[in-house]
């Protein structure tokens, strides 16, 4: 990517708090039969937690904690209960292994990882860090991405190694409850339920409160982290966003491919339980102590069959409620009303996020197995303005082919416009800068699609996550450094981009992370986006 001197845009500096002073910890510890090798070194080290000792291993210079509890087993009565505190422990703990992920669907999007194991107690966080010091690093907070049914903090695509190394930050990725586990609105049946329906999100606030509360232990510093996902993970940080029981735990924010504008509305998340009632043959009264004593497989069970398998495959109709009281607003009201003014965003989508959805359309890899007139019946999805949109996007891609402009209607329509008005209304909402994104870097049928900015961004770009070359390293190097940046700054300007400005909605600038040359463009396709918004 091209290069050049960068400025801080619009002199902002955000707002920190001074987090708690960093606590002593044990000096490393050698593991017996370990060679001290330079370039080959494992130590093992010792940390002290609020409830606590974890040993964790270091290697080349990273210190990982693995499967570190941050809140107490949701099992039991804690079923859809908020999360509560850790116990204490006596002695050390091994932080040498990940923790469980949550129960979920097997089924998975083409090419998506499975979970290497899953278990109803899943409250697990993992830690990289590059020393456990009192150094105050940018702390950065990574929840998955999967909607709110799949996925985990334990990927190995977002492993935090690299970025930890590269950036002196510290990385934490967390699991938390998914599903019907998570998200089974109870409160019309019992009052006393209210914390079920938004159960995982209380637990990312409980993930960020033990950050709050533990990593300056891990040299980093609670007064300055920042919260990043991708897809369903870009959704919690926009739920963040509107949750007062997270304010102040976090002072940046990163939506990539996730602008979730909207929360379940209650009546709806009531609607969804009753179904799954329906579906266990379990009435009304005595429902949620029948709901408690059943076995997480037949709740995952109940939540596959309410589901309706050709559009909703993964259950993923679950999902934060509009409670009233844990989450009072919609995110984009939220933002809107100016709940978090003084924190910066960084917004963005990859070019053809459809692919990943269309993954078995076969005009991806034959695009003459789409006619126009095919395109044109496919676009009725998009109702009366089906017409004036294609009209739109054939003027602005004169040589696009069918497939083209259908990746491109679609891509628009779930993620590209929707994040641009999530730009607009955080920037009405405060003084707090917002810089976007689009990320346009292709390769195969699947061009730049949902999600294939994250190995760069994590410079995780080395088998077996992708195949490395010397074009990859360097937009990862560029992507990661963005991102540490606006970590350690608030701005994601470094100089190894030319100059970012801060988004507005007069110039719009637009940063293109591509091989080659990363460029800044103003309103790009802009002719496409004012016709979403005559629509």
């Amino acid at each position: 990517c091209a290069g050049g001197a960068s400025t801080r845009s619009r002199g902002w500096t955000a707002p920190l708090t001074t987090g708690q002073d960093a606590v002593r910890t044990r000096p490393a510890k050698h593991s017996a039969g370990d060679a001290d090798v330079e370039g080959d070194q494992m130590d093992d080290v010792i940390v002290e937690t609020m409830a606590g000792a974890v040993r964790g291993a270091v290697d080349q210079g990273v210190a990982t904690f693995k499967g570190l509890r941050y809140a107490a087993p949701p099992v039991g009565e804690r079923r859809f209960a908020a999360p509560a505190p850790v116990e204490a422990w006596d002695g050390v703990r091994d932080a040498l292994a990940l923790g469980p992920s949550c129960p979920q669907p097997e089924a998975r999007p083409d090419g998506w990882v499975g979970e290497h194991a899953t278990d109803e107690d899943c409250l697990f966080l993992n830690v990289f860090t590059p020393g456990a010091d009192g150094a105050r690093r940018p702390v950065m907070v990574w929840f998955h991405g999967g909607g709110y049914t799949i996925g985990s903090g334990s990927w190995p695509l977002y492993d935090g190694t690299n970025l930890a190394r590269r950036g002196d930050v510290v990385v934490v990725t967390v699991n938390h409850r998914l599903g019907i586990l998570g998200y089974l609105h109870l409160a019309h049946l019992d009052e006393a339920e209210g914390d079920a329906g938004n159960a995982g999100t209380l637990d990312l606030v409980a993930s960020l409160e033990w950050v709050r509360d533990n990593i300056a232990r891990f040299g980093g510093d609670p007064g300055n982290v920042t919260i990043f996902g991708e897809s369903g993970g870009g959704a919690k940080v926009c739920s963040m966003l509107a949750m007062p029981a997270a304010r102040g735990l976090f002072h940046r924010g990163v939506v990539q491919s996730g602008p979730a504008m909207y929360l379940s509305p209650p009546e709806a998340a009531a609607a969804l339980t009753d179904k799954v009632l329906g579906e266990l043959g379990v009435p009304a009264d005595g429902a949620v102590a029948a709901l408690r004593s059943a076995s997480s497989a037949t709740l995952l069970a109940a939540q596959q069959a309410v589901s309706d398998g050709s559009r909703d495959p993964m259950g993923s109709s679950f999902g934060p409620v509009l409670d009233g009281e844990r989450l009072p607003q919609h995110p984009g009201k939220a933002v809107q009303r100016g709940e978090a003014p003084d924190v910066p965003l960084m917004i963005g989508t990859t070019f053809d996020e459809a692919t990943l959805f269309l993954g078995r359309e076969p005009a991806l890899r034959d695009p003459s197995l789409l006619t126009d007139a095919d395109l044109e019946s496919r676009a009725r999805i998009f109702g009366d303005r089906a017409e004036s949109l294609l009209a739109a996007y054939r003027a602005s891609r004169p040589d696009a082919t069918p497939i083209d402009l259908l990746i491109a209607m679609q891509t628009d329509a779930v993620m590209r416009m929707p994040s641009i008005k999530l730009a607009e209304r955080k920037l009405s909402g405060g003084d707090a800068p917002v810089w976007m994104y689009l990320f346009t870097w292709a390769a195969g049928p699947m061009r730049s699609g949902h999600g294939y900015e994250l190995p760069f961004v994590f410079h995780n770009v080395h088998e077996p996550v992708l195949h490395p070359s010397a074009s990859r390293e360097q937009l990862a190097d560029r992507m990661a450094d963005a991102w540490v940046s606006f970590a350690r700054h608030g701005d994601p300007n470094h100089d190894g981009l030319a100059d970012w400005p801060a988004y507005d909605t007069d110039a719009r600038p637009t940063m293109l992370f591509d091989r080659g040359t990363c460029r800044v463009e103003d309103d790009p396709w802009g002719a496409e986006r004012r016709a979403w918004k005559r629509g």
